[in-house]
């Protein structure tokens, strides 16, 4: 499905199949002789399908084309190295994009599966090889412009300033257009589901990073949200009073998850609520468990890091407890 959101841009959407996502909205910024893509689905066939029967749509050759990747994750970088083969010069920030390079090695991904061992996913036979990031993500190197805060990208009558919103990955961007008033958010504000918040590594505490991207998207002059899932938002900073509030109330309810013993990453998981169709942590599907996991330690080091939690090893296992 495609549609013009504004003169010269059109929001495509590119199926996630087997995703509780379900698809991506990429959007087609247009110029006089080239054509600006932002974001482009998994390294898979379905998305490569929709990708370029929209530029056929849209009668764009390749050599056209320019690549913004919001941030890492498959379901926005997963085409980029094919791309890039094909001549599409790619645009992302400089940290994402180490990653993503990263990410095509073997080595990441075995250093990736000892996340299992520390959240204590062992419990379910958890491996890397059924994450969706490693099974749909760019499998060669890209070469890339690394963009930080305040570059430019102008094309046709739109002139975009890069915006540094850490927090959904360590570093996401997105794109802003202050004369109109518009955000290209990526994955940092999302409705009416909520962005998962991950552990990214001990040298971030990233829940509270992504609280301070948030409440700096939230100062912007902003009259409309172009999101990477779901519908546009218009009313950004309702929408980030909501996020807030979603992620205090998980604080509050792992908090008491941990108020009595110490638990591991994964047990908090298994005991949180979540918006799923499945109900019973046995019956999640496994890169769900994943996700869920990382949601939990993100918002477990953030009470640790605060002085709520205390925080210990059971062996290559990391338990949480509640501050006495």
């Amino acid at each position: 499905m495609m549609k013009e959101i504004y003169k010269d841009i059109y929001q495509v959407e590119i199926p996630l199949l087997n995703n509780p996502l379900k698809a991506i909205n990429s959007y087609f910024i247009i110029g006089e002789e080239e054509c600006l893509v932002v974001d482009t689905g998994f390294n898979a066939p379905e998305c490569r399908k929709a990708l370029f029967d929209a530029l056929d749509e849209l009668d764009i050759p390749l050599e056209n084309v320019k690549l913004f990747v919001t941030h890492l994750h498959s379901d926005h970088s997963g085409l980029a190295a094919e791309l890039n083969k094909s001549g599409v010069e790619i645009f992302t920030g400089k940290i994402d994009g180490e990653m993503i390079n990263e990410m095509t090695k073997e080595s990441y991904w075995e250093d990736f599966q000892k996340r299992a061992v520390m959240m204590d996913l062992v419990k379910d036979g958890i491996d890397f090889g059924h994450h969706p990031g490693y099974k749909y993500c760019p499998k060669t190197e890209i070469q890339f412009h690394g963009l930080e805060e305040g570059d430019e990208i102008k094309i046709g009558k739109y002139n975009f300033k890069v915006i540094d919103i850490p927090g959904h990955t360590p570093g996401h961007i997105a794109l802003y257009e202050p004369d109109y008033k518009l955000l290209i958010s990526g994955d940092h504000i999302l409705d009416p589901i909520t962005p998962n918040i991950a552990f990214w590594g001990f040298e971030w505490n990233i829940l509270d990073v992504y609280f301070k991207s948030l409440e700096k998207v939230k100062s912007m002059d902003i009259d409309i949200v172009l999101p990477s899932h779901r519908k546009i938002i218009t009313n950004h900073k309702k929408r980030i009073e909501e996020l807030r509030g979603h992620h205090e109330e998980r604080l509050e309810e792992i908090e008491v998850i941990i108020s009595e013993d110490w638990v591991s990453i994964r047990d908090v998981a298994s005991r949180m609520i979540w918006s799923l169709s499945v109900k019973k942590w046995t019956d999640f599907p496994d890169p769900q468990k994943w996700f869920a996991s990382a949601e939990a330690m993100s918002h477990l080091e953030y009470l640790y890091l605060s002085g709520r939690a205390d925080r210990h090893e059971n062996g290559d296992t990391l338990e949480y407890r509640k501050c006495k």
